[in-house]
């Protein structure tokens, strides 16, 4: 397995982990190093470090990566190679079609580089056509790239649509609704500005201007470029920022409502699906791996990109429903998770690939 950093790993794929370990296979993990390949190697995964600049355009360092990925495949001799994310998808592709070593993608969303026309798009989509030219299958996250893919002629066959990285139900479970007159929100994301951080920010600052009984929390790793503002902003007591939480659940049981406002090409958002299963009502951005998420109006709210009036608007809508009807959006959510967004639905994907290669 081929990642960019642990988490993508531990957090969003410890499932399929499991049942491959069960099933008496062995895994291989190379990512960077991170707290939680300490927990993969305890689970029984092998563990291999990489180097990767995640968001780094340096061609030196990427065939170095490419180096690394047809060094290692080559000791390893895996029976099939998965990937995620951008690098390890492209440069993990063509070292396996190379050394012709059966190769599983997942796109886990464009990245900015792709979604936006330009040099960065055309490079990207070539080294795409290169790494996928003999893969045998891509797992797609959202419809919205696979039509990318194939309009762009990446894929022809042998993909497949999944419920991104799902969500298990097991350990997200539904949450008692929070009770008291504070109501309480939360932002659950790296503090970049393609999240909607600043869309947030302005509407935690008119809202709680305007409902002294509001609440805005942040979680998440904070670029270097918003630490000033958010600390302006906890001192004036406009927001409350926890920093990297390592159970989202304890912040998601406190909150009435998770803010999602992005705008970022993402696959399909883990923190939309987490806090769905945790019966929370959510408000997000209309765009592809949100949309599929939220039901308007039934388990949360859809607002424009980039526009924090529409952002307040929904806030405001949301302030107006009663303690149940919001406690029954949040519900709402939970069952949409359940009939929809099971993990188990995108091990069973996996596992049925794997055999069949």
């Amino acid at each position: 397995m081929l990642v960019n950093h642990d988490v993508v790993i531990y957090n969003f794929r410890k499932e399929l982990v499991e049942r491959l370990l069960e099933d008496g296979y062995e895994v291989i993990i190379s990512s960077p190093y991170g707290e939680r390949i300490d927990d993969l190697v305890q689970m029984g995964c092998q563990y291999i470090e990489a180097t990767i600049s995640r968001h780094g355009t340096n061609m030196l360092e990427d065939l170095k990566l490419l180096a690394h990925y047809r060094k290692i495949i080559k000791e390893v001799k895996p029976d099939v190679v998965l990937s995620y994310t951008i690098k390890p998808n492209i440069y993990g592709g063509m070292a396996c079609r190379a050394l012709n070593v059966p190769f599983i993608a997942n796109i886990t969303g464009l990245g900015t580089a792709v979604e936006n026309k330009g040099i960065m798009q055309k490079i990207t989509i070539f080294l795409y056509k290169q790494a996928f030219d003999k893969i045998n299958y891509v797992f797609f996250q959202n419809a919205e790239n696979m039509q990318f893919f194939i309009d762009n002629n990446i894929v022809k066959e042998n993909y497949i649509l999944v419920p991104g990285s799902g969500v298990n139900l097991y350990h997200f479970q539904p949450l008692p609704y929070p009770k008291g007159t504070t109501i309480e929100f939360v932002f659950i994301s790296r503090i970049m500005k393609e999240k909607g951080i600043d869309q947030y920010l302005e509407a935690a600052e008119y809202i709680g201007n305007k409902y002294p009984n509001t609440r805005f929390h942040i979680c998440g790793f904070c670029e270097q470029s918003y630490e000033d503002k958010l600390k302006s902003l906890q001192d004036r007591g406009i927001i409350i920022y926890h920093g990297m939480i390592r159970d989202v659940r304890t912040i998601i049981g406190k909150t009435h409502c998770t803010i999602h406002p992005t705008y970022y090409p993402e696959g399909l958002s883990n923190v939309l699906l987490e806090s769905s299963a945790c019966a929370r009502p959510i408000i997000t951005t209309d765009r592809s791996g949100c949309r599929e998420v939220v039901d308007n109006g039934i388990n949360g709210f859809v607002v424009e990109q980039k526009n924090s009036q529409s952002l307040i608007k929904k806030i405001e809508k949301f302030l107006e429903l009663n303690y149940e009807s919001k406690a029954q959006m949040g519900l709402a959510g939970r069952k949409k998770m359940e009939k929809e967004f099971d993990r188990q639905i995108v091990v069973n994907s996996y596992l049925e690939a794997i055999k069949s290669i």
